[in-house]
């Protein structure tokens, strides 16, 4: 009798239904665009973290760089022969960019603090190349005009030096040593091999490269060749691509040979941490910070501080603006579903009445009124899921290209590690580097579950003002009304 009656009702009064379904599935489609925009940026905010951090990072640890006046690292130095002829010079200097170095001893303290699943340490070099040849100039005797002697006094031939000088290029690229026995963490997580393989977890200190695909394009790099760093050969095993198209470093090698290359044995620049429990890295970061002084222990919650640009913009206008609304519109949606429940039944007072007038208990009519509601919500849900799933669709289709920008509040191998983006990457040399990110708007099964707690939701509150409604209607209202 139930679902009959429902069912006769609902059929004859669908327009009205439609009304109240329709305005709860506005509200619920917006929370469901909105909710899949804000996941998608997430996604990508998590993206451009990886590139400046490494898969599965939490924090680094690093120690801020004291400028040169400070007894910093000098600027380097290179030194030539004053050679005659074409002959070519070439001179490197590798040294270690962004941070003051750790010593190697620093990781097994990090590991050893609680909370803590895991640290890795990586040292980030800057490598400085400069080659080219003097050329010495050519004597070029003076013509005499005065009509003298030839000697003008001096006893030997006057002239000029003309022509000749240097010509030098530099090249300047990052390299970043890398622990082969643990590659779960740090900046080359970030990327996939596209070509080649990986470092071997026994290569610890053999000659051997990993080259970032952007970089091997430029230098027509291949795998099975080999590249020089002062004077050592390396050979290249792989060509890594950065999942986000902007990679750590031009080069990756064994950690020991960028200790020996640089005259930094036994140190690292960096530690990369990974906790236990997402939910304790702040416990983490107090306790390095006090039990490991002079270090800087940055999460990666505080690089999305400092991530700016178009995506932070969207990110903040979701989380803000677009929520507020969604909720004004839920608001509005339940508010209005409800007063129309309500007017729906004062327009039905005789047919109420008389029910009750019949035997039907104040209750049942209730129920009857919560249970039609309900059915508007659940239809409304249905709806509001289909255009929410159709609008997210659309934005992962049309992915609109967002911008992060990182930025360094310092540059360079004198850089302050407190300010710097890239924990350990090349980002010490550029003070902002832009990464685009194409936007998308994946739908969880929460978001759905949240979707159809908002239907039944509002089917309750318009079947509450409906049923209260209901509930104080009488007999004699419909004997009243009857012509």
């Amino acid at each position: 009798m139930f679902f009959t009656y429902l069912r006769r009702e609902l059929r004859r009064r669908r327009k009205a239904a439609l009304v109240v379904a329709s305005g709860l599935a506005l509200g619920i489609a917006l929370v469901i665009v909105v909710n899949s925009a804000s996941a998608g940026m997430q996604q990508a905010q998590g993206k451009v973290l990886e590139s400046l951090y490494g898969l599965g990072t939490d924090m680094t640890v690093t120690k801020a760089a004291p400028p040169p006046s400070e007894g910093g690292r000098e600027r380097p130095r290179f030194n030539f022969d004053a050679q005659d002829g074409d002959e070519t010079q070439s001179s490197d200097v590798v040294m270690p960019q962004g941070f003051e170095t750790l010593a190697s001893s620093t990781v097994g303290k990090v590991a050893g603090q609680t909370g803590v699943a895991g640290a890795v340490g990586g040292l980030s070099l800057s490598v400085l190349k400069v080659d080219g040849e003097f050329k010495p100039g050519e004597f070029a005797p003076r013509e005499n005009t005065s009509g003298g002697g030839g000697g003008g006094g001096t006893g030997g031939p006057q002239g000029e030096v003309r022509g000749g000088g240097a010509n030098f290029g530099v090249n300047s690229y990052t390299v970043y040593g890398t622990d082969t026995a643990h590659q779960d963490l740090g900046p080359l997580t970030s990327s996939k091999i596209t070509d080649g393989r990986a470092f071997e977890t026994t290569e610890t200190d053999a000659k051997v490269a990993v080259v970032d695909s952007a970089y091997a394009k430029e230098k027509k790099y291949k795998v099975g060749g080999d590249v020089t760093i002062k004077g050592t050969k390396f050979e290249i095993v792989g060509i890594a691509t950065a999942d986000s198209g902007d990679a750590s470093a031009n080069l990756y090698i064994p950690l020991k040979q960028a200790q020996t290359l640089s005259d930094s044995k036994d140190k690292v620049t960096t530690v990369y941490v990974k906790a236990d429990d997402s939910q304790q890295i702040a416990a983490v970061k107090s306790a390095v910070q006090k039990n490991i002084p002079g270090t800087t222990v940055t999460t990666s919650a505080d690089l999305a501080d400092r991530v700016s640009g178009s995506l932070s913009t969207a990110s903040d206008l979701a989380t803000s603006v677009g929520k507020w609304l969604s909720i004004a519109v839920l608001i509005a949606a339940f508010v209005v579903a409800g007063l129309l429940t309500m007017s729906a039944v004062t327009r039905r007072v005789q047919e109420f009445g008389t029910l009750k007038a019949l035997g039907w208990k104040s209750g049942r009519v209730t129920r009857q009124v919560v249970g039609e509601a309900m059915v508007n919500g659940l239809v409304g849900g249905a709806l509001g899921i289909a255009v929410g799933v159709a609008g997210a669709y659309v934005l992962t289709a049309v992915s609109p290209s967002l911008t992060a920008e990182v930025g360094s509040a310092a540059a360079g191998p004198g850089g302050g590690g407190g300010g710097m983006i890239r924990a350990g990457g090349p980002a010490g040399q550029a003070a902002d580097k832009a990464i685009e990110i194409a936007l998308t708007a994946p739908i969880s099964a929460a978001t759905i579950a949240l979707a159809l707690g908002l239907a039944v939701t509002g089917g309750l509150i318009a079947g509450a003002f409906g049923g209260w409604r209901a509930s104080r209607l009488r007999p004699a209202d419909a004997l009243r009304r009857v012509e």
